[in-house]
């Protein structure tokens, strides 16, 4: 295929640019929009450090809530999400490096 300049190409464009509109994306309500399962995740990971006193939950509940952070969508309900999974890791944190010892561990 030979290129001959820009006006043959033109000429033959199917294209009409006066047809062409603007893209404008429709409204989505709240409660049409996708599940946010990294925030939920943390969520379970945070109350699991807390109820079980496990450190790698914790950590992992505030992977999850900066990863959520990151996508969040709607900000009135992910941030209530997202503020308490972060309550539940910050809580696991401070219990398990900062509270008393669990019975039977020595460390």
């Amino acid at each position: 295929m030979s290129h001959n300049g820009g006006n043959s190409t033109s000429a033959n464009d199917p294209r009409q640019p006066s047809a062409a509109k603007p893209f404008v994306s429709q409204p989505v309500s709240p409660q049409d929009l996708p599940v946010d399962y990294s925030g939920f995740i943390a969520v379970v990971f945070g109350v699991a450090g807390v109820l079980f006193r496990y450190k790698l939950s914790s950590w992992l509940a505030i992977i999850f809530c900066a990863q959520s952070l990151a996508n969040m969508r709607n900000l009135e309900n992910d941030l209530k999400q997202i503020s308490m999974a972060m309550m539940f890791a910050i809580m696991g944190l401070v219990t398990n490096y900062l509270g008393p010892a669990r019975p039977g561990k020595q460390s």
